[in-house]
């Protein structure tokens, strides 16, 4: 069996939660990952500096040997996938918002659907034209939690800190309403 170095990128600790499942499911291949912790969180920044950031951690890690390269960050993959796919002749894997398969169960069940994501990503056309293509009864809402990421960084996994980040942040919402959470960042399984 040939071994296949694949690059696994994110903007910090979130693309470990993906990188956990290709172990499972191809554990003879050889990764590198490269988590970018001193640019982290990337929602919070601009376009440009954030495409600066992804492009030289894919060149470094194209200077790596991969073979392909996993894009482990839903904001990453908003922002540069097609230009990185353009640049390289490796196959480049991206990840969205699981908006598709949440829309499509929570109209039969007659409920919305809340995206939590980081403020670039639903802020990225990529996003809009994803939720405009499948949201034709307009059940889909967005909720920015850039604290989550910073929660995951600093391995801050405790309720009594968490929790009242969450509540805060989700008091407006009526949660009945609501039938499924889209987890729209790999930070967001580790909670």
């Amino acid at each position: 069996m040939k071994v296949v170095r694949i690059g696994f990128f994110d903007s910090g600790i979130g693309g470990m939660t993906v990188l956990h499942q290709a172990l499972q499911l191809l554990p003879n291949d050889d990764y590198i990952f490269y988590a970018d912790t001193l640019h982290v969180p990337y929602g919070e920044k601009t376009k440009e500096e954030v495409r600066k950031y992804i492009f030289d951690a894919v060149d470094f890690m194209a200077n790596q040997g991969i073979k392909a390269l996993v894009i482990a960050c839903n904001t990453a993959t908003s922002i540069a996938v097609d230009d990185l796919r353009q640049k390289y002749d490796f196959p480049i894997l991206g990840i969205e918002p699981a908006v598709k398969p949440a829309v499509q169960s929570c109209e039969k069940k007659r409920k919305k659907v809340l995206v939590f994501a980081t403020n670039l990503t639903l802020r990225e056309e990529k996003f809009h034209n994803l939720v405009k293509t499948i949201d034709h009864h307009y059940i889909v809402n967005s909720l920015p939690l850039p604290g989550i990421v910073q929660f995951a960084e600093d391995f801050e996994f405790r309720d009594e800190k968490v929790v009242p980040y969450l509540i805060e942040n989700l008091s407006t919402f009526d949660l009945k309403q609501y039938g499924t959470v889209v987890l729209g960042c790999t930070h967001l399984p580790y909670f």
